[in-house]
């Protein structure tokens, strides 16, 4: 009897461990981030850890530094690995159909994370927000800042838009010109420089330094006699470099205040920049819910079954339509900061002190 009752709980523990490791042990999944450079990325890659680990995956975040080779070789080193998702928010989203097909040919799912891939038709899903609304909620409060909506102007407008090997760069400027393009026309707002179209107006790799060097080209130009009232920028990062060149040429002062600048991802510098009044606004991407939706597609796919999704036409990369699930942004000024940011437990008070 006591040899049977020992035989049975071992095998008991045994069963007891193996259901331990099996609820532990659902494979690791490849996170493929673009860079630390910028600290929405840094969050982005947090919060993913975060939410797959809860669920009980294992995590390989690596970080390209902005560099295409970099990143391409840390996903071929992913798919050499055998991991069961890769999770990719590419640097240049066309430069990695020959990765993706060796992923495919090897039972690897991928989804696009925020950035979509395009030439592939190995990308199986695409998490990210609404681009599209981005670029209105930024052209939107350019309009209110301005109070085109109140029937004011002529005001001038220079227009900056993001790097031109991001697809979202084109999403979040044609969301904008959508808004702003009938302002132009009418002559309510016009652009000194003339320049228009991403194929004048990006920003290679996102660049604040190109961005800041490009408005310090503009003000001598085109505003030594004539004020600028607006920027359209799609980054805060971009917004930071924009108004350290304003700052160059006097704006900021009682006599020249700053001109209305948009902004986007609501980092900290561009909070405390919105709270002392230089830039006008921000847009709020709150990538814990990215991470979420993101980290439930990988469980979908892992498990068999259909991520959830909520759009299936907007994102055409070239090869076929990916199934995407969008998120909303939210514009963020002066007035709503606190509330988008603090009261959400996005932010800590004390980091705006």
């Amino acid at each position: 009897m006591q040899f049977k009752t020992f035989a049975a709980a071992v095998a008991l523990g045994l069963i007891a461990l193996a259901g331990t490791a099996q609820a532990q042990d659902k494979g690791t999944i490849g996170i493929a981030m673009p860079t630390k450079s910028s600290a929405r990325w840094i969050a982005d890659g947090d919060n993913m850890v975060k939410v797959l680990q809860a669920k009980g995956y294992k995590t390989d975040l690596q970080y390209a530094d902005n560099d295409i080779p970099n990143q391409l070789a840390q996903i071929e080193n992913m798919i050499t690995k055998k991991e069961k998702v890769l999770v990719i928010a590419a640097i240049d989203g066309t430069t990695l159909s020959d990765a993706l097909q060796k992923a495919a040919d090897a039972g690897i799912k991928v989804i696009s994370y925020d950035r979509l891939i395009v030439g592939s038709g190995n990308v199986d899903y695409y998490a990210t927000f609404d681009n599209f609304g981005v670029g209105v909620l930024q052209a939107g409060t350019i309009v209110k800042g301005l109070g085109l909506d109140q029937g004011k102007g002529p005001f001038n407008i220079e227009l900056f838009g993001g790097s031109a090997d991001d697809n979202n760069a084109f999403f979040f400027y044609n969301g904008a010109m959508s808004v702003l393009q009938p302002y132009i026309d009418s002559g309510k707002l016009v652009v000194q420089s003339k320049q228009m179209g991403m194929d004048k107006v990006s920003t290679l790799r996102w660049d604040a330094a190109v961005a800041q060097a490009r408005m310090d080209n503009l003000l001598s130009a085109f505003y030594t006699k004539k004020r600028v009232d607006a920027v359209l920028s799609p980054y805060d990062g971009l917004s930071i470099g924009i108004i350290s060149a304003l700052k160059g040429v006097g704006y900021g002062s009682k006599d020249q205040p700053m001109p209305i600048i948009s902004g986007q991802d609501a980092e900290v510098p561009s909070v405390k920049s919105i709270i002392a009044h230089e830039q006008y606004s921000t847009i709020f991407k709150d990538t814990r819910e990215l991470a979420k939706v993101a980290a439930g597609m990988v469980d979908a796919v892992v498990s068999g079954g259909k991520p959830e999704i909520n759009d299936t036409k907007t994102y055409n990369n070239k090869v076929k339509v990916v199934p995407s699930y969008l998120l909303k942004p939210v514009a963020v000024d002066a007035t709503n900061w606190k509330a988008a940011l603090i009261d959400t437990g996005y932010y800590k008070a004390e980091q705006f002190q």
